[in-house]
Protein backbone atom coordinates (compact mmCIF):
# COMPACT_ATOMS: atom_id res chain seq x y z
CA UNK A 1 0.00 0.00 0.00
CA UNK A 2 2.78 2.58 0.25
CA UNK A 3 2.35 2.88 -3.60
CA UNK A 4 -1.18 4.14 -2.86
CA UNK A 5 0.66 6.50 -0.39
CA UNK A 6 3.10 7.32 -2.96
CA UNK A 7 0.51 8.19 -5.80
CA UNK A 8 -1.29 10.43 -3.30
CA UNK A 9 1.30 12.17 -1.65
CA UNK A 10 2.30 13.01 -5.51
CA UNK A 11 -0.84 14.21 -6.58
CA UNK A 12 -0.69 16.45 -3.56
CA UNK A 13 2.69 18.37 -4.51
CA UNK A 14 1.52 18.80 -7.80
CA UNK A 15 -0.66 20.81 -6.93
CA UNK A 16 1.06 22.90 -4.23
CA UNK A 17 3.67 25.20 -4.30
CA UNK A 18 6.88 23.50 -6.15
CA UNK A 19 9.12 21.43 -4.38
CA UNK A 20 10.78 19.83 -7.06
CA UNK A 21 13.22 17.28 -5.31
CA UNK A 22 10.73 16.19 -2.94
CA UNK A 23 8.74 15.21 -5.93
CA UNK A 24 11.49 13.50 -7.52
CA UNK A 25 12.04 10.99 -4.51
CA UNK A 26 8.46 10.90 -4.44
CA UNK A 27 8.26 9.28 -8.27
CA UNK A 28 11.90 7.99 -8.38
CA UNK A 29 10.86 5.40 -4.95
CA UNK A 30 7.30 4.75 -7.29
CA UNK A 31 9.55 3.62 -10.45
CA UNK A 32 12.10 1.67 -8.11
CA UNK A 33 9.14 -0.29 -5.79
CA UNK A 34 7.08 -1.54 -8.46
CA UNK A 35 8.87 -4.34 -9.68
CA UNK A 36 10.46 -4.92 -6.01
CA UNK A 37 6.89 -6.04 -5.62
CA UNK A 38 6.70 -8.60 -8.31
CA UNK A 39 10.44 -9.95 -7.48
CA UNK A 40 8.83 -10.69 -4.00
CA UNK A 41 5.52 -12.54 -5.40
CA UNK A 42 8.09 -14.29 -7.47
CA UNK A 43 10.01 -15.23 -4.89
CA UNK A 44 6.83 -16.50 -3.46
CA UNK A 45 5.91 -18.72 -6.44
CA UNK A 46 9.12 -19.87 -6.80
CA UNK A 47 10.02 -22.79 -4.79
CA UNK A 48 13.71 -22.37 -6.19
CA UNK A 49 15.49 -18.95 -5.46
CA UNK A 50 15.05 -16.83 -9.03
CA UNK A 51 17.97 -15.79 -10.48
CA UNK A 52 20.30 -12.79 -9.08
CA UNK A 53 19.94 -11.18 -12.26
CA UNK A 54 16.33 -10.44 -11.63
CA UNK A 55 17.63 -8.57 -8.63
CA UNK A 56 20.72 -6.90 -11.13
CA UNK A 57 17.50 -5.50 -13.14
CA UNK A 58 15.95 -4.17 -10.06
CA UNK A 59 18.89 -2.29 -9.20
CA UNK A 60 19.58 -1.17 -12.79
CA UNK A 61 16.02 0.50 -13.07
CA UNK A 62 16.25 2.16 -9.53
CA UNK A 63 19.76 3.50 -10.89
CA UNK A 64 17.93 5.20 -14.34
CA UNK A 65 15.65 6.91 -12.05
CA UNK A 66 17.99 8.06 -9.63
CA UNK A 67 19.48 9.97 -12.78
CA UNK A 68 17.11 12.33 -12.63
CA UNK A 69 18.30 14.18 -9.02
CA UNK A 70 20.76 15.41 -11.63
CA UNK A 71 20.09 15.26 -15.04
CA UNK A 72 16.70 15.08 -17.41
CA UNK A 73 17.67 11.83 -19.74
CA UNK A 74 15.42 9.74 -17.72
CA UNK A 75 12.49 12.15 -16.29
CA UNK A 76 12.18 16.03 -14.86
CA UNK A 77 10.16 18.01 -13.23
CA UNK A 78 10.10 21.12 -14.79
CA UNK A 79 9.98 24.94 -12.60
CA UNK A 80 6.27 24.57 -13.57
CA UNK A 81 5.87 21.48 -11.50
CA UNK A 82 5.00 19.57 -14.28
CA UNK A 83 6.62 15.97 -15.10
CA UNK A 84 8.62 15.78 -18.27
CA UNK A 85 9.56 12.57 -19.27
CA UNK A 86 12.88 12.05 -20.90
CA UNK A 87 14.37 9.51 -23.65
CA UNK A 88 11.43 6.67 -24.11
CA UNK A 89 13.74 3.57 -23.47
CA UNK A 90 15.24 5.11 -19.64
CA UNK A 91 11.66 6.57 -19.00
CA UNK A 92 9.63 3.41 -19.39
CA UNK A 93 13.03 1.32 -17.62
CA UNK A 94 10.27 0.16 -14.54
CA UNK A 95 7.26 -0.45 -17.41
CA UNK A 96 10.24 -2.61 -19.19
CA UNK A 97 11.12 -4.22 -15.62
CA UNK A 98 8.06 -5.05 -15.07
CA UNK A 99 6.53 -6.65 -17.50
CA UNK A 100 9.68 -9.11 -17.95
CA UNK A 101 8.79 -9.88 -14.27
CA UNK A 102 5.26 -10.42 -14.74
CA UNK A 103 6.17 -13.10 -17.51
CA UNK A 104 8.68 -14.65 -15.27
CA UNK A 105 5.91 -14.84 -12.64
CA UNK A 106 3.33 -15.94 -14.92
CA UNK A 107 5.15 -18.86 -16.32
CA UNK A 108 6.42 -19.63 -12.94
CA UNK A 109 2.97 -20.26 -11.69
CA UNK A 110 2.01 -21.96 -14.72
CA UNK A 111 4.49 -24.55 -14.44
CA UNK A 112 4.49 -25.32 -10.50
CA UNK A 113 0.96 -25.09 -10.21
CA UNK A 114 -1.06 -26.56 -13.06
CA UNK A 115 -0.49 -30.07 -12.24
CA UNK A 116 -2.62 -29.38 -9.15
CA UNK A 117 -6.02 -27.02 -9.69
CA UNK A 118 -6.45 -26.39 -13.20
CA UNK A 119 -9.20 -24.84 -12.63
CA UNK A 120 -7.43 -22.08 -10.41
CA UNK A 121 -4.88 -20.98 -12.22
CA UNK A 122 -7.45 -17.69 -14.02
CA UNK A 123 -6.90 -16.29 -10.72
CA UNK A 124 -2.78 -15.13 -11.44
CA UNK A 125 -3.81 -15.19 -15.09
CA UNK A 126 -6.51 -12.51 -14.63
CA UNK A 127 -3.99 -10.62 -12.42
CA UNK A 128 -1.61 -10.17 -14.58
CA UNK A 129 -3.93 -8.69 -17.29
CA UNK A 130 -5.75 -6.50 -15.09
CA UNK A 131 -2.03 -5.20 -14.75
CA UNK A 132 -1.52 -4.81 -18.58
CA UNK A 133 -4.97 -3.87 -18.86
CA UNK A 134 -4.22 -0.67 -16.30
CA UNK A 135 -1.34 0.43 -18.71
CA UNK A 136 -3.02 0.78 -21.14
CA UNK A 137 -5.33 2.62 -19.50
CA UNK A 138 -2.34 4.95 -18.03
CA UNK A 139 -1.27 5.60 -21.30
CA UNK A 140 -4.95 7.05 -22.21
CA UNK A 141 -5.05 8.96 -19.81
CA UNK A 142 -2.70 12.25 -18.18
CA UNK A 143 -1.06 10.84 -14.38
CA UNK A 144 -1.67 14.52 -12.94
CA UNK A 145 -5.84 13.61 -13.95
CA UNK A 146 -6.33 11.26 -11.58
CA UNK A 147 -4.78 11.00 -7.68
CA UNK A 148 -3.96 7.35 -8.01
CA UNK A 149 -3.20 6.03 -11.72
CA UNK A 150 -4.53 2.88 -12.53
CA UNK A 151 -1.35 0.82 -12.76
CA UNK A 152 -0.99 1.56 -9.02
CA UNK A 153 -4.62 0.50 -8.87
CA UNK A 154 -4.63 -2.55 -9.91
CA UNK A 155 -1.25 -3.45 -8.64
CA UNK A 156 -2.12 -3.15 -5.17
CA UNK A 157 -5.71 -5.07 -6.21
CA UNK A 158 -3.76 -8.20 -8.03
CA UNK A 159 -1.48 -8.07 -5.33
CA UNK A 160 -4.31 -9.19 -2.62
CA UNK A 161 -5.54 -11.78 -5.03
CA UNK A 162 -2.52 -13.25 -5.57
CA UNK A 163 -1.48 -13.04 -1.73
CA UNK A 164 -4.94 -14.81 -0.71
CA UNK A 165 -4.84 -17.59 -4.27
CA UNK A 166 -0.99 -18.44 -2.91
CA UNK A 167 -2.11 -18.04 0.89
CA UNK A 168 -4.75 -21.56 -0.32
CA UNK A 169 -1.94 -23.04 -2.18
CA UNK A 170 0.31 -23.22 0.59
CA UNK A 171 -2.58 -24.46 2.88
CA UNK A 172 -3.81 -27.53 0.43
CA UNK A 173 -0.17 -28.47 0.00
CA UNK A 174 0.09 -28.27 3.99
CA UNK A 175 -3.15 -30.16 4.49
CA UNK A 176 -1.23 -32.59 1.85
CA UNK A 177 1.86 -33.58 3.85
CA UNK A 178 0.14 -33.62 7.37
CA UNK A 179 -2.35 -36.80 5.30
CA UNK A 180 1.00 -37.91 4.27
CA UNK A 181 2.36 -38.01 8.05
CA UNK A 182 -1.24 -39.19 8.96
CA UNK A 183 -1.01 -42.46 6.41
CA UNK A 184 2.72 -43.25 7.84
CA UNK A 185 1.13 -43.24 11.33
CA UNK A 186 -1.53 -45.01 10.50
CA UNK A 187 0.27 -47.63 8.86
CA UNK A 188 3.55 -47.65 12.07
CA UNK A 189 0.68 -47.97 14.11
CA UNK A 190 -1.11 -50.97 12.36
CA UNK A 191 2.37 -52.86 12.10
CA UNK A 192 2.49 -53.94 15.87
CA UNK A 193 5.61 -55.95 17.23
CA UNK A 194 4.01 -57.92 19.05
CA UNK A 195 1.56 -59.03 16.94
CA UNK A 196 4.68 -59.60 14.03
CA UNK A 197 6.46 -61.51 17.09
CA UNK A 198 3.54 -63.79 17.64
CA UNK A 199 2.65 -64.42 14.23
CA UNK A 200 6.05 -65.50 13.27
CA UNK A 201 6.03 -67.42 16.51
CA UNK A 202 2.95 -69.20 15.27
CA UNK A 203 4.03 -69.69 11.82
CA UNK A 204 7.49 -71.51 13.34
CA UNK A 205 5.35 -73.93 15.40
CA UNK A 206 3.23 -74.71 12.16
CA UNK A 207 5.98 -75.34 9.85
CA UNK A 208 7.15 -78.41 12.07
CA UNK A 209 3.07 -79.41 12.77
CA UNK A 210 1.75 -78.40 9.68
CA UNK A 211 3.89 -77.17 6.88
CA UNK A 212 0.85 -76.86 4.29
CA UNK A 213 -0.65 -74.86 7.16
CA UNK A 214 2.77 -72.89 7.85
CA UNK A 215 2.65 -71.99 4.24
CA UNK A 216 -1.10 -70.32 4.03
CA UNK A 217 -0.23 -68.25 6.87
CA UNK A 218 2.76 -66.92 5.50
CA UNK A 219 0.81 -65.86 2.36
CA UNK A 220 -2.12 -64.16 4.80
CA UNK A 221 0.75 -62.43 6.82
CA UNK A 222 2.17 -61.26 3.60
CA UNK A 223 -1.01 -60.43 2.23
CA UNK A 224 -2.06 -58.21 5.43
CA UNK A 225 1.58 -56.38 5.53
CA UNK A 226 0.95 -55.60 1.70
CA UNK A 227 -2.24 -54.08 2.54
CA UNK A 228 -0.83 -51.70 5.55
CA UNK A 229 2.45 -50.25 2.92
CA UNK A 230 -0.30 -49.49 0.55
CA UNK A 231 -1.71 -47.08 2.89
CA UNK A 232 1.74 -44.99 2.33
CA UNK A 233 0.50 -44.77 -1.48
CA UNK A 234 -3.00 -44.53 -1.08
CA UNK A 235 -5.04 -41.64 -0.14
CA UNK A 236 -8.35 -42.33 -1.53
CA UNK A 237 -11.27 -44.24 -0.52
CA UNK A 238 -11.40 -48.07 -1.37
CA UNK A 239 -13.97 -50.75 -1.93
CA UNK A 240 -15.55 -52.51 0.98
CA UNK A 241 -14.87 -55.95 -0.14
CA UNK A 242 -10.91 -54.94 -0.15
CA UNK A 243 -11.14 -53.52 3.50
CA UNK A 244 -13.27 -56.61 4.53
CA UNK A 245 -10.59 -59.20 2.88
CA UNK A 246 -8.16 -57.69 4.73
CA UNK A 247 -10.30 -57.84 8.11
CA UNK A 248 -10.90 -61.57 7.40
CA UNK A 249 -7.17 -61.93 6.76
CA UNK A 250 -6.32 -60.35 10.14
CA UNK A 251 -8.58 -62.28 12.29
CA UNK A 252 -7.88 -66.06 10.64
CA UNK A 253 -4.27 -64.89 11.80
CA UNK A 254 -5.47 -64.19 15.36
CA UNK A 255 -7.54 -67.22 15.18
CA UNK A 256 -4.46 -69.17 14.99
CA UNK A 257 -2.91 -67.54 17.71
CA UNK A 258 -6.20 -67.44 20.06
CA UNK A 259 -8.55 -70.48 18.93
CA UNK A 260 -11.16 -69.62 21.27
CA UNK A 261 -11.84 -66.09 19.30
CA UNK A 262 -15.05 -66.03 17.68
CA UNK A 263 -15.87 -63.68 14.62
CA UNK A 264 -19.28 -63.93 13.17
CA UNK A 265 -20.28 -61.76 9.87
CA UNK A 266 -23.19 -60.69 9.30
CA UNK A 267 -22.94 -57.98 5.81
CA UNK A 268 -25.61 -57.82 3.83
CA UNK A 269 -24.37 -54.51 1.96
CA UNK A 270 -20.93 -54.66 0.38
CA UNK A 271 -21.21 -52.09 -2.12
CA UNK A 272 -19.46 -48.88 -1.58
CA UNK A 273 -16.17 -47.30 -0.28
CA UNK A 274 -14.62 -45.85 2.80
CA UNK A 275 -11.20 -44.81 3.95
CA UNK A 276 -8.90 -47.63 3.86
CA UNK A 277 -7.81 -49.19 7.47
CA UNK A 278 -10.98 -48.02 8.73
CA UNK A 279 -12.92 -51.34 9.94
CA UNK A 280 -9.69 -53.76 10.36
CA UNK A 281 -8.18 -51.26 13.13
CA UNK A 282 -11.55 -51.44 15.07
CA UNK A 283 -11.43 -55.29 14.96
CA UNK A 284 -7.98 -55.14 15.73
CA UNK A 285 -8.69 -52.93 19.00
CA UNK A 286 -11.52 -54.82 19.60
CA UNK A 287 -9.15 -58.23 20.04
CA UNK A 288 -6.12 -56.66 21.55
CA UNK A 289 -8.39 -54.70 24.48
CA UNK A 290 -11.21 -57.09 24.59
CA UNK A 291 -11.93 -60.22 23.68
CA UNK A 292 -8.87 -61.78 24.32
CA UNK A 293 -9.16 -61.58 28.02
CA UNK A 294 -12.38 -63.82 28.18
CA UNK A 295 -12.92 -67.14 27.77
CA UNK A 296 -14.67 -67.21 24.61
CA UNK A 297 -14.14 -63.97 23.16
CA UNK A 298 -16.82 -62.93 20.34
CA UNK A 299 -16.97 -60.54 17.63
CA UNK A 300 -19.71 -59.59 15.73
CA UNK A 301 -19.23 -57.80 12.37
CA UNK A 302 -22.71 -56.59 10.71
CA UNK A 303 -23.41 -54.20 7.46
CA UNK A 304 -26.60 -52.31 6.34
CA UNK A 305 -27.79 -50.07 4.29
CA UNK A 306 -30.81 -47.38 4.10
CA UNK A 307 -32.00 -44.13 2.34
CA UNK A 308 -29.34 -42.78 4.05
CA UNK A 309 -26.32 -44.24 3.96
CA UNK A 310 -24.43 -47.32 4.93
CA UNK A 311 -23.89 -48.38 9.21
CA UNK A 312 -20.94 -50.90 10.01
CA UNK A 313 -21.55 -52.36 13.49
CA UNK A 314 -18.85 -53.72 15.23
CA UNK A 315 -19.77 -55.50 18.80
CA UNK A 316 -18.04 -57.52 21.15
CA UNK A 317 -18.00 -58.94 24.52
CA UNK A 318 -14.79 -57.98 25.54
CA UNK A 319 -13.67 -56.06 29.10
CA UNK A 320 -15.02 -52.59 27.90
CA UNK A 321 -13.85 -49.41 28.58
CA UNK A 322 -15.13 -45.17 29.39
CA UNK A 323 -15.58 -44.04 26.11
CA UNK A 324 -14.57 -40.95 27.29
CA UNK A 325 -10.92 -41.90 27.14
CA UNK A 326 -11.04 -41.76 23.50
CA UNK A 327 -10.63 -38.21 23.42
CA UNK A 328 -7.45 -38.32 26.03
CA UNK A 329 -3.82 -39.17 25.01
CA UNK A 330 -4.30 -42.73 25.69
CA UNK A 331 -2.74 -44.87 23.02
CA UNK A 332 -4.71 -47.42 23.62
CA UNK A 333 -7.51 -45.69 21.41
CA UNK A 334 -5.54 -43.62 18.98
CA UNK A 335 -7.08 -46.22 16.18
CA UNK A 336 -10.45 -45.28 17.06
CA UNK A 337 -9.61 -41.69 16.83
CA UNK A 338 -7.16 -42.18 13.45
CA UNK A 339 -10.52 -43.73 12.01
CA UNK A 340 -12.60 -41.18 13.10
CA UNK A 341 -10.85 -38.03 11.65
CA UNK A 342 -10.78 -40.04 8.82
CA UNK A 343 -13.85 -41.23 8.21
CA UNK A 344 -15.11 -37.40 8.87
CA UNK A 345 -12.50 -35.62 6.03
CA UNK A 346 -12.61 -38.36 3.53
CA UNK A 347 -16.24 -39.32 3.22
CA UNK A 348 -17.94 -37.58 5.74
CA UNK A 349 -18.90 -40.32 7.54
CA UNK A 350 -19.15 -40.23 11.37
CA UNK A 351 -17.91 -42.76 14.08
CA UNK A 352 -19.96 -43.68 17.52
CA UNK A 353 -18.68 -45.83 20.73
CA UNK A 354 -21.08 -47.08 23.17
CA UNK A 355 -19.05 -49.31 25.45
CA UNK A 356 -19.21 -50.91 29.38
CA UNK A 357 -17.13 -51.99 31.61
CA UNK A 358 -17.06 -55.72 32.19
CA UNK A 359 -19.77 -56.14 29.53
CA UNK A 360 -18.25 -55.04 26.08
CA UNK A 361 -18.03 -52.26 23.18
CA UNK A 362 -20.11 -51.35 19.70
CA UNK A 363 -18.84 -49.04 18.07
CA UNK A 364 -21.34 -47.87 14.55
CA UNK A 365 -19.61 -45.98 11.66
CA UNK A 366 -21.98 -44.51 9.44
CA UNK A 367 -21.31 -43.59 5.54
CA UNK A 368 -23.32 -41.42 3.98
CA UNK A 369 -24.46 -42.37 0.28
CA UNK A 370 -21.84 -41.04 -2.11
CA UNK A 371 -24.12 -38.74 -4.15
CA UNK A 372 -25.50 -37.48 -0.65
CA UNK A 373 -21.90 -36.18 0.35
CA UNK A 374 -20.97 -35.08 -3.03
CA UNK A 375 -23.95 -32.91 -3.05
CA UNK A 376 -23.60 -31.75 0.44
CA UNK A 377 -20.00 -31.28 -0.38
CA UNK A 378 -21.07 -28.57 -3.10
CA UNK A 379 -22.91 -26.70 -1.10
CA UNK A 380 -20.33 -26.49 1.33
CA UNK A 381 -17.92 -25.36 -1.36
CA UNK A 382 -20.93 -23.06 -2.59
CA UNK A 383 -21.29 -21.07 0.39
CA UNK A 384 -17.68 -20.49 1.16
Amino acid sequence: FSLIAQNLLDNLLTYRTPMITLRKVIDIYGYAIRPVILLLFLYIVCPRKPDRLWWVLIGINAGVYLTALFTDICFTINEENMFQGGWPVLRNSCLISSLLLLGALIISTLRDYRPFRLREIWIPVFSVFTILFALLLDSSVHETQQPVSFLTISIVISSVLYYIWLHFQFVRAHEKDLAAEQRIQIMMSQIQPHFLYNTLATIRGLCLKSPETAAQTIDKFSRYLRQNLDTLNHSGLIPFKQELEHVKIYTEIEMLMFPYIQIRYDIEDDCFSLPMLTVQPLVENAIRHGVRARDVGQIDITVRKDETGHTITIADNGLGFDPSAIDTADEKHIGIRNVRERLEKQCGGSLRVVSRKGEGTVVTLFIPLASQYDEESEQEGAVQ
